[in-house]
């Protein structure tokens, strides 16, 4: 068991971080996500909004996870590409996805599996005009 589980309290994202994007960070998801690619190399986050495992990010190593044409390329959270279906992109376009950290495990086939430690997905309100 990991003696060292990261969480933050509040869900804002990395400071200086771009306001207008579709995909942030908090740290806690920022470290994470740094000793995943230290230990898997590149990576790769795909939100599907299906039940389950699919209800969280899914983290990956890059080009293992096979896109569908409706999937929609959010952005790069410390350089791995965050895709999202394109249902769920529909109903989530409206909003900011912040990536975040929570104790327990991970879905099945994501990276963060067996860390004690899941990334999570907060969100806030886009202005109109980001949209």
């Amino acid at each position: 068991m990991n003696s060292k589980i990261t969480c933050v309290t509040d869900d804002a994202p990395v400071p200086g971080t771009d306001a207008n994007a579709r995909v942030v960070a908090t740290a806690a998801a920022l470290e994470l996500l740094g000793e995943i690619q230290g230990q898997h190399g590149e990576v790769m986050f795909h939100q599907s909004g299906g039940c389950c495992d699919g209800s969280s990010p899914m983290c990956y190593p890059k080009g293992e996870f096979p896109l569908g044409s409706s999937d929609v390329r959010l952005g790069a959270v410390q350089g791995a590409d965050f895709y999202i279906s394109g249902p769920q992109f529909e109903a989530w376009k409206h909003t900011q996805l912040i990536l975040d950290v929570v104790p327990g495990r991970g879905g099945m086939f994501s990276l963060d599996n067996g860390t004690e430690r899941r990334f999570l997905i907060r969100s806030r309100l886009l202005d109109a005009a980001q949209h």
